[in-house]
C-alpha cells in the first residue's frame, strides 16, 4: 500500500472537516433555527461547501486516490440541493389565452433614499411594467410614489406602516380582488398581505410576503474586521429565529385556504433553510419548475443569492419563469412567472 504524503494527509483532514460541515448544513432545513441559531447561518454557504466538495473530488480523482469517494458520497447525497441552486435548462411553454403573468419585486422604496445613483428609478420600473405587462403585481418594501405608473391595474391592495415615511406592501391586479387581509408578525415591521383574485371562473389567493431582514446591505463595502463579523453573524442568527415563527404563521394560514394558492415575495433566506422548507411545503418552486441558471434575486456582488421566490400549488402550471437580473433598480431583481390554473379533472 502506497504511503500517503504529508500534503495528502493535510488535504484529507480538511476534506473530512468539510464533509462534517456539509452534513450539518444538509440537516439544517429540518432543524428549527431557534434551537440552533448560529448553525443556521451555514445554510447561506451550503453552495460554497458543495463547490469545495466538487474540487476535492476532482483533486483526488486526478490522482486516482480512493479518498475521492468521500466527497463523491457527499455530492451524491446533496443532489436534491443542487437543482435549488442552479438549473441547466429552462421551460418556455406556448402561450395560451388562459395564461397570466405574475411579478414579485422588492422595490426598496423606489430608491427613496438614493441608495442607487439613478434618479429615474420610478420611471424605469414603470417602463418595465409596460414592457412585461404582469397581470398581478406584488411589491415589497413599497412606498407610495406618484411617479410609478400603475394605471393599467384596476384593483389594488395596499398595506402601509409608519408615520412620516409610509412603507409596506402592495398587490396590484388586472382581475377583481374579492377579498383581502394581512398576516401580522409580532415585534416586526414585516408582514404578509394576501388577496383573493377572481381569474375567469377561479378564485386565486395570492400572498405577498416580506420576512425579517438579516440587515446586510448588498452594497456593503466596509472592511470586514472581527467586530463587524460578529455583529453580522449575530444579526443573521436573530433574524433566522424570527423568520422561523413568521414562516410557521404563513403555513398555518395558507393551509386553511381552499383556493389555488400562490406565495411570493422576499423571504430573506436561502433555498436550503428551514424557513424555505416550511413555507414551500408541498408547493412548487417556480424557479425549479421553469427557471435557468442561478435564479439570482438579490444584487449581492460576491454571491448569486436567491432569496425571493414564487411558490405555486400543484394545480397551477409554471409555463415560464425568469429572474430579471439585468434590471438593476433596487437591491433585488424582479421575479416573473407565466402561469396557468389547470382545469379540474
Amino acid at each position: 500500500m502506497q504511503k500517503q504524503s504529508w500534503l495528502s494527509k493535510i488535504m484529507f483532514f480538511f476534506n473530512i472537516v468539510l464533509t462534517v460541515a456539509t452534513f450539518v448544513a444538509y440537516s439544517l432545513p429540518f432543524l428549527a433555527p431557534k434551537a440552533f441559531p448560529f448553525l443556521s447561518v451555514l445554510t447561506l454557504i451550503l453552495p460554497f461547501f458543495l463547490l469545495l466538495n466538487f474540487l476535492f473530488f476532482v483533486y483526488w480523482l486526478l490522482q486516482l486516490k480512493r479518498q475521492m469517494l468521500l466527497s463523491g458520497m457527499v455530492l451524491l447525497l446533496g443532489i436534491s440541493f443542487l437543482h435549488r441552486f442552479y438549473k441547466f435548462s429552462e421551460t418556455n411553454l406556448p402561450n395560451e389565452e388562459t395564461d397570466f403573468k405574475l411579478m414579485s419585486y422588492n422595490v426598496r422604496l423606489f430608491n427613496l433614499y438614493e441608495w442607487l445613483p439613478n434618479d429615474d428609478v420610478p420611471y424605469q420600473i414603470s417602463n418595465l411594467l409596460l414592457d412585461e405587462q404582469p397581470d398581478i403585481l406584488c411589491l415589497q418594501d413599497y412606498s407610495p410614489n406618484d411617479d410609478v405608473n400603475v394605471n393599467m391595474y384596476k384593483y389594488k391592495l395596499i398595506k402601509l406602516e409608519g408615520d412620516r415615511l409610509k412603507f409596506g406592501q402592495a398587490i396590484y391586479s388586472k382581475y377583481k380582488i374579492v377579498n383581502s387581509g394581512e398576516i401580522e408578525f409580532p415585534n416586526s415591521f414585516n408582514s404578509v398581505i394576501y388577496a383573493d383574485i377572481l381569474k375567469d371562473k377561479d378564485t386565486l389567493r395570492v400572498y405577498s410576503m416580506h420576512l425579517e431582514s438579516v440587515k446586510i446591505s448588498a452594497d456593503i463595502n466596509e472592511e470586514m474586521d472581527e467586530k463587524r463579523s460578529k455583529f453580522i453573524f449575530k444579526n443573521i442568527s436573530k433574524a433566522f429565529s424570527q423568520q422561523q415563527h413568521q414562516s410557521e404563521l404563513i403555513k398555518e394560514h395558507y393551509l386553511s385556504c381552499h383556493h389555488p394558492k400562490i406565495i411570493c415575495g422576499d423571504m430573506n433566506n436561502s433555498a436550503f433553510s428551514y424557513v424555505y422548507r416550511t413555507i414551500r411545503g408541498d408547493l412548487k418552486d417556480a424557479f425549479e419548475e421553469a427557471g435557468s441558471g442561478f435564479g439570482k434575486s438579490y444584487n449581492y456582488k460576491y454571491y448569486p443569492a436567491r432569496i425571493d421566490y414564487i411558490f405555486v400549488e400543484k394545480n397551477i402550471e409554471v409555463k415560464e419563469f425568469s429572474s430579471l437580473d439585468y434590471f438593476i433598480q433596487s437591491d433585488h431583481f424582479p421575479q416573473l412567472a407565466r402561469l396557468k390554473i389547470k382545469e379540474k379533472e
